[in-house]
Order: C-alpha cells, then structure tokens, then sequence
C-alpha cells in the first residue's frame, strides 16, 4: 500500500496544484463574487418561472410560458428523475463558478496525455496549455456553460477509446462509457458532435495502423466495446436526448413547412438551419494566424487601446476631456476580420504553437496523423463560407452537420490537438530514441517555420489595409469626424499588429533558445519543464487576462438577481391574471430575456425556440400585426416615448380562451400564415390540420370560457356554451406532452392559426384541462434508471476482475 500511495503521490499534488491554479486565476469567488456572464443572464431571465414553480411546489416543469409565448424547459436546464450522471458531475465540479470548468480542462487533459504514456510533468504542462487556450477563458467570460462542459470532457471521453484501443479493455470501456455520459450530459450537442468528427479521425488512423499490423480483430473488438459503452451513456442519458430529439423537430433546428420568407420570396429548402444562418460567423483564412499571434487582426470588438494610442489622442485633439478619450480609447472596435462579432482571438499560443511545429518533425505514427488530421480538418470547417465548396458539402451530405450554427466554433479540436502533438514533441525532446542531430534539425526548421512566419508579417505590414467590415458604421456614427476617427483606429490595429508579432517573435525564440541549451546539456529536463511553464502561462495567461479579469466578477446578489423591475414592470404585476407582454422598449432589446424574468413574454433568448413560434415573430408580431398579438393574449405592450418607459393596455386582446364562429381549411402553411395578415382572430381561425373541415358555429353572447386556474404545467378552463363549438386558447401548440381533457376524458388538442391550440367542445358547460405530462420523461427516466443499474453492475465487476487479474 505505500508502494502505491508514493505512485499515486505526484498525481495528488498534481491535481492540488490544478485546483489552486483554478482559484487563482478566478480569485474573486474565493470572496463570495460571482462572474457576470451575459448568456448565463439572459438563462437566469428565461428560466425564473421555472425555478419559482420548483420552489413553490417542489416539482419540476417541463413547460415554461415566460418566453416565446411558452416553450419546453427541455433546454432550460430542466433536472429529470434517475438522473445519477449529473450527480456525479457535480461532485467532479466542486469548485465555485468558473473556476469548476477550469479544473475540469485541467483534469481531463491530464488523464488523456497520462493514458498516452506521457511523463506527469509533461502531461501537467499540457493540461496547463490546454485549460488556459484564450477560447476556452473567453467562453466563461461570456457565460457559454455547457460549451465549456462539454469541450472539458472531450479529453476524458479520448483517454477511454485510446485505453480501449490498447487492449485496456476492461477499464477502457469502463472510462469510455462514464465519460462519455458526462459529456452527452454537459447538454451542448454541438460540441459533442464535433467531438465525434475527431473520433472519426482518430479511428480511420487505428484502422490503418490496425491494417498494416494485422491486427484488425483487436481493432474491431475494441470498436465494438465501445459501441457498447456509447449505447451504455445513451442510456444515461436517455431523458435529455430522447426530450431533445422529440424537440428539436418542433424547434428552429427542424424543418419547416414553410417555403416563402415574411417577403413573399422562395425560402431554401432545409431540414436544419439556413445556409446563411450556419455560416454566419465564418472563420477567415488568414485569420489562422490569430492562432499564433493573438490581436494580429486587432483582437476582439472592444480593446482597450490605452492612453498612448491614436484614438485616445484623436479625442483629446477634439477637446475631449481625459475621462471622455480615455472611454473612447476602453472601447475601440480594433477587430478587423471576417466575423461580425468576436468577443476575443481563438489564440493557442505561441509556444505551443511553436512546440506543434516542432513535433510535426519528431513525432511519427498514429499518433500524429490523428491529431494533425483533426487539426486540419476543424481548421478548414472553421472557413465556412470562405471555403464553401466543403462546408456546402458538409450541410448537404453529412448528417445533422446542418443543425449547428457558428461553424467556426468547431476549431476547439484544433485548440485539443495542438496541445498534446506539443507536449509529445517535448516528450520526444527527451527520450532516446532520436539521435540530437535529428533533434536539433527538427529545431532549426522549426525556427525557421515560426520565427520566419512571424518576420514575414513584419516585412509586409505594409500590404494589409488594417480596415474592418464595419468601418462604415463607425465613419458615420461619428460624421464630420468618422475619417479621422478611422484613420486613428486603423494606427492603433497596425500597433496592436506588430506588438503582437513582436512578442510572438521573443517566444518563439526563448522556446527555441531552452530546447537548445537542453540539446548542448546545458539544461536538465525539469528544469526544461519549469521553463515552459513559465513560458506558457506568461503567454497566454497575459493574452486570457486581457479579455476575463478580476473585474468581470460582480456581487453573487446582482449575478442571481440581474433585473430590476421597472415601473411598467410594476404596474403590471399589479394584475393578477394570465396574460403575454410585448416588451418593444428599448431596455427591451438590449436585454431580450429581461421581461421574461417578471412575465409571461413573447420575448426572451434562446439558440432553439419553438420554429412556429419564430416565424410567426418574423412574419407578423415584428410587423406589429395586432389580430395575431391579439390572438397570443398580449394585453400589455411595454413601450418608450422620449425616454419613459410606460405599459401599454391593449383592450383588444382575445383573452386566455373565446369561441369562434369559422373555422376556415385551407391547403398549406404558407396559405395559413399568411391568411394571419388580416384574420379577425376573435371570430374566425384557420388551419391545415388533415382531419378538420371548414365549419361555421352559432355562437351567442352567453358562451364563454373561463380560466379558473393556471400554473406552467397546468390550465384549467370552465366552458358555457349553448351550442356545439369550436374554441381557440391563446397558448402555444406543441404535439408531444400536452394532454387535454373535457370532463375528465380525453381529447385530441388541434393546431390551428399556425400556432396556437383548438379544441371541439361539445354544447352545455363543461371544465377543460390542460396537463403537460410528457410521455418522453417517464420512459427517459426509465431506461436511465436501468441503465445506471447496469452500469453500475459493470464497474463493480470490472474492478473485480481487474484486482484479481493483478493478483493472479
């Protein structure tokens, strides 16, 4: 047993040291601060129904009518039964926010250089390259979570397959299955298909390895335990992805009936996202290079050029005050690329860069083919519309590959693969196997690569016109003066070019300069370690802290309570009942999430809302069509003039439910949305349902509908009608999980007016009610209920035989 604790030993100090270097970086939560995170602002507005429904009833809701005029909380981050993946990752995240995520990179990167054979100095070093990339801090700056949950599993989910792959088979599964589970779990399917993408790569180069080494019966042995592992963390998962499957086919990821825009001009056919929508933020080509080199194209939307740059001094020159140049020069749009928003550069490093160089010459096999093919192929993705013979490709031919947006997100397995082919160059650095000479010829073409990169961009300066997409905005933002502003503002981007290149240059040379004195003896190989460590969290610490600092963190009180109400808030509350508000204010659209967070709202923020819903917000409630604000029960309109923000009453909105006269079929929903631009909604609705026909109904001034009791889950309705009829309710249709029932017996719930629900009522009075119930949950909660069992079973097992296979 004290043979194996000194083992285990410098692992333990290791992970110490991660959880202290996670608190440092992230100081402040230390005293009870939290981080502002713009997306995690507008989840906390989309999400307060539900999370009051929990604290008054201690149940969950899987429907929300805060946002979009009502939606599944199936992406809101809804907790289902049997759940026991998410228990177990809280426990591995049990730091404060962010600093959870930052160990969490740490940690897995670590396991997966360890399972590669890779020293625990060198493995801690590459953890330290990979946990500190700029995107990966940039995303917790900005609130995107479950990203950054699931680009920090991806390691552990690799370390399982190559664990497997080696004839580990027992605790390779065992490790494949459970991170693989806490992956799916992190809920950002986006990053867990691009993981997949690399697996693909990785597999093709076992295959051949596996091919030229006759030894394809191991190979597919291997592959099948891990399918089994995957079906196994499906299974755990089951609730989330069978309620997200069911989902996504109503949200805007689905296909639309539609083929016309709100224009009237033919709309693209797709099955996911629009083209347009997918390549929207495309990486450019030399923005590679951003890499390597952090503000070569100015960095992000908002640097701060500082006292000493043009823009500071172009303000004073104008009779600015110091105060007022110094927030011009806080918030200079200095970035010039492609993109139409970067909160920061996707910057590697330049020692690791300058170490992925070096390996490329020393390191040979599998190894390297897999992760220079990963490197590549993200990298060329990451283009988009700047390469689109292959992104067009992709979205016509590869599956689900249409679903996700913001292609250039799919460069985090670059920012995987750079790292760990890096720190086996150093690996290779310091074994045997190469002769020096090899070595130092691997460096001096390595200098030459890098170093002559970093020169050429200096010689050329001249050639690049340092001007951005939206130069324009700004020269006409500021009139008179948007020349000369421009023109201070391109100055500060050639600055902010060749400081950049120039501190890129100093590294590259003081990392070649310690593999030298390494090669002549000069320097042992801790002492190497410790160099590089110094150099890289100097580099890109330096760069991470110019973006997420200890000022992004704010009191826990304003991070969990980010609105205030207003006074048209206020006033609105006052009414009791259940209504929709339009916040058209300019509060409003800044914050699209902040009326959600006090009422039942057609606004809020989310990557998925109902498609219905969506086009019905472009074809008609942007337009400020009121027969369809009327038909949503829109009974007050937050509104602004000259400067006061005031609630308007819309006397006119049809109420929580009302009897038709007509129901009118038509043929197809572009007939049907369009038949909204002048529908009476009070008196007449439309549809396309199959099994409805066009009808007129008798109604007189007695009928009515009633709602008696209303929670997110839940509508009660009391109906008096003389006469047999037809009834529209001002909520939302979606076809899985709301049950309707007359009298306690149920009834099929019909789509009409493009959006909303319909429901027969047979004549005399009668109580309608609403229940969302999802079918989805329960069977979800089931199979993740047996599947833990089993796997449960299995790790018992596994560590069973695999102590007795040591002992024997």
């Amino acid at each position: 047993m004290q043979f194996s604790f000194k083992n285990f030993l410098p692992h333990l100090l290791v992970l110490v040291g991660f959880v202290v270097i996670s608190l440092a970086y992230f100081s402040p939560v230390l005293q009870g601060k939290q981080i502002k995170q713009s997306d995690i602002m507008h989840y906390i507005g989309m999400a307060q129904q539900q999370k009051d429904f929990k604290a008054a009833t201690g149940e969950e809701t899987y429907w929300t009518n805060s946002a979009f005029g009502g939606m599944p909380t199936y992406q809101l981050g809804a907790r289902y039964p049997h759940n026991y993946v998410k228990k177990l990752d809280s426990v591995l995240r049990f730091l404060p926010r962010p600093a959870d995520y930052l160990f969490i990179y740490f940690l897995g990167f670590y396991i997966l250089l360890l399972v590669l054979k890779v020293d625990f100095k060198l493995a801690a070093l590459g953890a330290l390259a990979f946990g500190f990339s700029t995107y990966l801090i940039i995303i917790l700056g900005v609130g995107h979570n479950s990203k950054a949950h699931a680009i920090a599993y991806m390691p552990l989910v690799l370390a399982g397959i190559v664990l497997t792959f080696r004839q580990k088979y027992i605790f390779g599964f065992l490790l494949t299955a459970i991170a693989l589970a806490l992956e799916i779990g992190a809920n950002h399917f986006q990053m867990t298909y691009y993981l997949m993408l690399l697996v693909l790569v990785l597999g093709v180069c076992y295959l051949i390895d596996a091919y030229k080494k006759q030894m394809l019966p191991h190979f597919f042995k291997s592959v099948g335990m891990m399918v089994v592992a995957l079906v196994l963390a499906i299974g755990l998962n089951a609730t989330n992805i069978l309620a997200t499957q069911e989902y996504v086919k109503e949200s805007t990821r689905g296909k639309s009936e539609l083929t016309i825009n709100p224009d009237g001009s033919p709309k693209e056919a797709n099955s996911g996202l629009s083209r347009e929508y997918i390549t929207q933020y495309s990486y450019g080509k030399m923005e590679t290079f951003n890499l390597y080199v952090p503000r070569l194209y100015g960095g992000g939307n908002r640097e701060d050029v500082g006292k000493d740059s043009e823009i500071y001094k172009f303000f004073r020159n104008l009779g600015a005050t110091p105060a007022q140049a110094r927030q011009e020069s806080e918030n200079a749009p200095t970035y010039w690329g492609d993109q139409p928003i970067v909160e920061a550069p996707a910057y590697v490093g330049a020692v690791v860069i300058f170490l992925f160089v070096f390996a490329l010459f020393l390191v040979r096999g599998r190894l390297k083919w897999w992760l220079v093919g990963g490197t590549i192929l993200s990298l060329l993705l990451s283009y988009g519309k700047n390469l689109g013979f292959l992104t067009d490709f992709f979205i016509d031919y590869v599956p689900l590959y249409n679903k996700f947006r913001a292609v250039s997100s799919i460069q985090v397995i670059l920012e995987l693969c750079i790292p760990v082919l890096a720190i086996f160059g150093l690996a290779r650095l310091f074994n045997d196997f190469d002769k020096d000479e090899r070595k130092l010829k691997a460096l001096k073409i390595s200098v030459a690569i890098a170093g002559g990169l970093a020169l050429l961009f200096l010689v050329f300066k001249g050639s690049f016109d340092f001007a951005g997409s939206n130069d324009g905005y700004y020269r006409q933002l500021y009139g008179d003066y948007g020349e000369g502003y421009i023109d201070a503002l391109r100055d500060d981007r050639r600055g902010f070019f060749t400081q950049d290149i120039l501190r890129t240059l100093i590294l590259v040379l003081l990392s070649a300069g310690t593999i030298f004195m390494f090669l002549k003896k000069k320097l042992s190989e801790t002492l190497v370690v410790i160099i590089f460590a110094g150099l890289i969290l100097f580099d890109l610490v330096g760069v991470d802290r110019r973006y997420v600092n200890t000022e992004n963190f704010i009191s826990a009180v304003k991070v969990n309570k980010p609105y205030q109400a207003n006074a048209a808030d206020k006033e609105i509350m006052q009414d009791k009942g259940h209504f929709r508000v339009l916040d058209v204010s300019s509060e409003g659209q800044s914050l699209p999430a902040r009326a959600a967070y006090f009422h039942n709202s057609l606004s809020g923020y989310h990557a998925a809302k109902l498609k219905r819903f969506d086009e019905l917000f472009d074809f008609h409630i942007a337009r400020n069509n009121m027969n369809v604000l009327n038909m949503l029960n829109t009974k007050y309109i937050i509104a602004e003039e000259e400067g006061q923000i005031f609630p308007f009453v819309n006397e006119d909105a049809n109420g929580n439910a009302w009897f038709i006269s007509e129901l009118e079929k038509i043929q197809t929903a572009n007939e049907e949305i369009k038949a909204l631009d002048s529908l009476q909604t009070a008196i007449k609705a439309v549809t396309t349902v199959s099994n409805l026909s066009s009808q007129r109904f008798v109604v007189d001034s007695l009928a009515h509908i009633t709602l008696t009791k209303h929670q997110p889950n839940y509508l009660e309705y009391k109906s008096t009608n003389k006469n047999n009829g037809f009834a529209i309710f001002s909520e939302m249709y979606y076809g899985s999980g709301w049950q309707a029932t007359i009298d306690g017996n149920e009834v099929p719930i019909q789509r009409v007016n493009y959006a909303l629900r319909g429901l027969e009522v047979p004549a005399g009075e009668h109580k309608i009610i609403f229940k969302f119930e999802p079918q989805v949950v329960q069977t979800g909660s089931m199979i993740s209920l047996g599947s833990s069992i089993v796997f449960g079973l299995l790790l018992v097992g596994g560590f069973w035989f695999g102590l007795r296979q040591r002992k024997d």
